[in-house]
Order: structure tokens, then C-alpha cells, then sequence
């Protein structure tokens, strides 16, 4: 039994170090500083005004009519209008028929980022609206971007073809 746990000691202490090593191996283009993503207001109230700023040109997009069943996308675009890094930390859609795409690199003052939103039509019609959080190193830290869409459900083409009685 002891001679269990040694090995089990041993593969725990290997696994460990294979993933420490693993993960210190990876290409960093662009690091992420604890400036970054601790640059909020400050716990006694005063205001850091070294934050970055989410500007989008537009935080609804209509794709107004589409058929039922079809897939369709839009960039919102944004630029960081602050004066220090801006980090987007996630984004996440209003249910798994909205799926978003985000910049993982820090967007640095004065630059601009895309946030690409993909909309899936299947079994839903009628007037939707859909939401994308996102989540900043911004103040506040999370902004909300919407979609909306007109989805008509396509008639069945042998519907057309039945005669019509009078």
C-alpha cells in the first residue's frame, strides 16, 4: 500500500510539472499587466483617470427580415477612446443561438477591436432580440450589445402546388 501512494505521489508531481511547463511554453504577442486589469476605480472612491473607454459605432444591429433557419453575422465595431489598455475579458450571447468572438489581445488607446456576433435562425421566427455581455476592464466593466431580426418561416413549396377550392 505505501508503495501505492509513492507512485501515485510520483505521477501527481509529474502531471503538475508536464502542465507548468506546458503552459509557460506558450507565445505571448501582447502581455496583459496587472495595470491592466486593475485599473478600476479605487476602493476609497477616488477616480483613475487612466481608464480605457469602450466606444462602438453602433450597439444594435437590425439584420431586419430573414428566412428561418439561416445564419447570419455582424461586426461591431468599437475603439478604446481611453487612455490605457483595454482588455475584454469575455462576451457571452443571450442563449447558445447567438455566439460571439472577441479580440484576445489588449486594444490600446486609440485603437480599434472588433467584437463578431453570429446569429442562428433555426426554430425560432418572428421579432427576436438578442444580447451579447461583454466584459472590460472598462467602468463599468460591462457593456451590452443587441441584435435583433424579423425571421419568417418558410411556406412549404408542395402548399403552393394544391389547387385551391372555391
Amino acid at each position: 500500500c505505501y508503495q501505492l501512494n509513492q507512485k501515485m505521489k510520483t505521477i501527481y508531481i509529474l502531471v503538475a510539472s508536464l502542465l507548468i511547463f506546458a503552459s509557460s511554453c506558450k507565445e505571448h504577442s501582447t502581455e496583459v499587466t496587472t495595470n491592466d486589469v486593475m485599473n478600476t476605480k479605487s476602493a476609497d472612491g477616488s477616480s483613475n483617470s487612466a481608464l480605457p473607454d469602450m466606444k462602438f459605432e453602433e450597439e444594435t444591429h437590425d439584420f431586419g427580415r430573414i428566412t428561418q433557419g439561416e445564419k447570419v453575422a455582424f461586426a461591431f465595431r468599437f475603439k478604446n477612446t481611453g487612455s490605457s489598455n483595454l482588455i475584454v475579458s469575455s462576451a457571452h450571447g443571450s442563449c447558445g443561438c447567438t455566439i460571439p468572438e472577441y479580440p484576445k489581445k489588449p486594444i490600446l488607446p486609440g485603437e480599434e477591436g472588433v467584437i463578431d456576433v453570429v446569429f442562428a435562425s433555426e426554430g425560432k421566427s418572428g421579432i427576436v432580440e438578442k444580447s451579447v455581455t461583454i466584459v472590460t476592464n472598462c467602468e463599468p466593466s460591462t457593456k451590452i450589445i443587441y441584435i435583433k431580426a424579423n425571421i419568417i418561416v418558410p411556406t412549404s413549396a408542395n402548399a403552393s402546388e394544391l389547387p385551391t377550392t372555391h
